[in-house]
């Protein structure tokens, strides 16, 4: 059982919240963390590479020179990938990298990936994240006072809020989701994450 501490938005300590990392994910896989991080990071690139190949490349397609009495090594088009101005050999064209694994396994992965994070204690807990109107300097005041401005940083709400995610989305290496839309890349790649205890309780049901 972890007993996390929970601040309000001046950075005061106003309260505990205990929580066990088992109950959101008995037991930390990291190679099905992995194999779902590399998921999202395949599905992420454009896969827009083109090189020319030797029916790409401008040149002569005629035999460079007789087979044999020359003296030389035998040799066809001038395009060959061996050639100075040939083409690439096995040369790369568009191509979808994106690919799906199991739902099953993807949802717990996100269960795994939070668990870490609250074992090795990289979870900053608010007792509320409201914002009456968009006011990016107040959420800036906030991450100073909770000592985290200059770091990379995921906070994550209960559900989606127009003014915190405009509040928000302005500070750099700051993002912000819903919970229903965690996933094991955007919970493992900042710094810290920043969580309100209601969001906590929305993940663990």
């Amino acid at each position: 059982m972890a007993t996390l501490p929970v601040y309000d938005r001046a950075g005061a300590e106003v309260g505990q919240y205990e929580i066990d990392p088992a109950e959101i994910a008995p037991t930390v896989n990291k190679q099905l963390i992995h194999d779902v991080v590399v998921m999202y990071q395949a599905n992420r690139r454009l896969g827009t590479v083109r090189t020319k190949g030797r029916s790409d490349v401008s040149g002569s397609t005629k035999k460079m020179y007789r087979q044999k009495g020359t003296g030389n090594a035998r040799a066809g088009s001038r395009r060959s990938g061996i050639r100075r101005g040939g083409g690439h050999i096995h040369n790369l064209s568009p191509r979808d990298y994106s690919y799906r694994l199991p739902r099953k396994a993807v949802q717990l992965a996100t269960r795994m990936a939070l668990a870490s994070r609250l074992a090795d204690n990289e979870v900053t807990l608010l007792n509320e994240l409201t914002a009456s109107e968009p006011k990016t300097s107040e959420m800036a005041k906030m991450l100073r006072a909770l000592k985290l401005d200059g770091q990379t940083v995921l906070v994550a709400v209960p559900s989606y809020d127009v003014n915190v995610y405009k509040s928000l989305r302005n500070i750099p290496n700051v993002s912000v989701l819903p919970v229903a839309e965690l996933n094991a890349l955007c919970v493992l790649r900042p710094k810290r994450v920043v969580m309100t205890t209601a969001a906590l309780d929305v993940f663990r049901t």
